[in-house]
Formats: C-alpha cells, structure tokens, sequence
C-alpha cells in the first residue's frame, strides 16, 4: 500500500511560502532589518521568522549581524541571483549593448555579476589587436581587485559589504595592489561613490587598466556591472567611464521594461 502523504506535504507549503517571502521582503530592503520588522511586514509570528531566518542563514541564504540585530541577503543569494542572470535575460539583453560599446571605443568590453566575493564574467566582446583578457565568460576573479566587482560592491549596503570582507585574510592578491584590509576597501568604495564610476589600474594583470559601472534593478540592487579594459596609454579615462556609463544605463532600463 502507498503511504498517503497528502498531509505531510501539504503542512510544509506554509512553510515554504513563508520562507520565500522573507527573501523576497529581504531582496527589496536597501539595508538588513530586524527580525522584528519582518514579522510585523509580514504578519508572521516572530518565532516562526527566527526559525526560518535561522535555517536560511545555516545555508548561507540570509546573514545575521549580530551587533546591529538585523539580517540581511547572504551570498547564497548572490549565487542564486548569478545563475538567473547566465541562463540567458541579462546576458541575451546586454551582449549586443557590450558588443556595441566595444565597436565604439576599439577597446575589449565585458558584463559580469556578483558571486559571492568574486566577479563572474557572463559577456565578454574583445577588441580587435588588443591584448589578450583572462576575463573570460564564466572566469571569477575577487571582485575587490576589479572595476566590475569595485562598481558593484560600492552599491551595495555596506553591512553587505562588511559580512563579505570581515578581516584581513579575505583579500586574496593578484599583482600585489588593491586593498589588503576593511578600512582601505571601505575608503576606495567611498571615493567610487564619489566619483560615479569604479577604476582599476594593474590589480588583474600588469599593465592593464579598467573603468566600470554598475546596472541596477528596479530596487537598486547592483545586478551586474559593465566594464572597459585597455592597456596604459593616455586614453581619456573619464570619457571612456561615461561610455561605460550611458551602455549601463541603457541596459537598465532595458531590463525593467
């Protein structure tokens, strides 16, 4: 005889319900929030939100400041957010915007999004006669060292920020530049807010130069960041950061249409 889970299952529908509200409440907050505030938001039970908000941490889905008693979107979701965006929309949406972007400064171009605390390269548009890239489609490299992940990362609260780089051993180095502790992160994130665009010079390959801005969404969350790389020369930097900018903005408000 077939055992009858009807019950069983269906007693784990609320549950699954209430768990993906909470993320969806956590995704359009621009910073963490107290556990009590998603209750209230939510009408739930505020022993059933610790409950889930605890098994959702477990897997690295939320994150909980302790200090502040807040809770916030971990990187778990950042994953989740990376895989939406390879299996096609903001790829198959940015690739001709990259390609013509490209075309236009005869420099490489790329799109990438946020893994974690690496930068993964989904459109990549190299340049006629220009040097050779590592960053491939599907290529991580620590967002703090790029001008993608640096544009991304100065978006983001900078609770978030703190959570992904805590101390000093989550700096990894490449070319033995770019910030090695929190304090000098936090103060280069503050000068590309400043500034409206992020740069990086020799951090990914010696000798090589980026500019990069970030794309939001329609909470400003930094889904992605468009990207150019040269090599050195003289090249007008804040001219080629408003090209970068003007092909971000384009595809935002593609994507929210």
């Amino acid at each position: 005889m077939i055992p009858d889970n009807t019950d069983a299952s269906a007693s784990q529908v609320p549950a699954a319900e209430n768990t993906l509200r909470i993320l969806r409440y956590l995704a359009g907050r621009p910073a963490p929030v107290a556990a009590s505030a998603i209750a209230r938001e939510l009408g739930l039970p505020r022993s059933t939100v610790y409950h889930l908000l605890t098994t959702l941490a477990a897997h690295g889905f939320v994150l909980h400041l302790r200090e502040e008693r807040r809770w916030g979107l971990g990187t778990s979701a950042f994953e989740l957010a990376g895989g939406y965006a390879r299996q096609q929309p903001l790829a198959r949406v940015g690739r001709p915007l990259v390609a013509a972007l490209s075309d236009r400064l005869g420099e490489s171009a790329h799109l990438a999004v946020m893994s974690g605390g690496d930068v993964l390269y989904i459109v990549e548009e190299r340049a006629p006669r220009r040097p050779a890239l590592i960053t491939d489609v599907g290529v991580r490299l620590p967002a703090h060292l790029t001008a993608s992940g640096r544009a991304m990362l100065a978006s983001l609260p900078r609770e978030q920020v703190r959570a992904l780089y805590p101390h000093a051993s989550a700096f990894p180095d490449r070319t033995g530049l770019g910030p090695r502790k929190p304090a000098e992160l936090r103060e280069l994130l503050r000068e590309v807010r400043a500034r409206g665009y992020a740069t990086e010079d020799s951090e990914v390959a010696d000798g090589l130069r980026s500019v990069g801005v970030a794309v939001h969404d329609h909470t400003g969350w930094p889904i992605a960041a468009v990207a150019v790389t040269w090599a050195g020369g003289d090249l007008d930097e804040a001219g080629l950061a408003d090209a970068v900018s003007a092909t971000a903005s384009t595809l935002e408000s593609r994507l929210k249409r």
